[in-house]
């Protein structure tokens, strides 16, 4: 799976991503796009075939109050992974 790391997340994260084996893994500054909207990062997460990994989920699923809204990007299929 190739994931991209936003810049909300550490660098620090797409490292140890390579590290478990997920070597088409990068973050944004690294591939000099960090500053770009996430509305701007879209179209290359998807010409990119990315995964996108970041923290910004009110973007995706709206505002935790309102439970079964949509946020910017209605139609982003979603993942979420948590951590125990």
């Amino acid at each position: 799976m190739k994931f991209l790391i936003d810049e909300c997340l550490s660098p620090q994260l797409a490292k140890v991503a390579i590290e478990k084996g997920h070597g088409e893994t990068s973050h944004v500054v690294w591939i000099k796009i960090g500053g770009l909207k996430d509305w701007e990062l879209k179209p290359i997460i998807l010409e990119g075939d990315w995964t996108f990994v970041t923290r910004n989920s009110v973007d995706f699923r709206g505002p935790k109050d309102k439970p079964g809204t949509k946020g910017q990007y209605p139609e982003a299929v979603q993942q979420s992974l948590t951590s125990r």
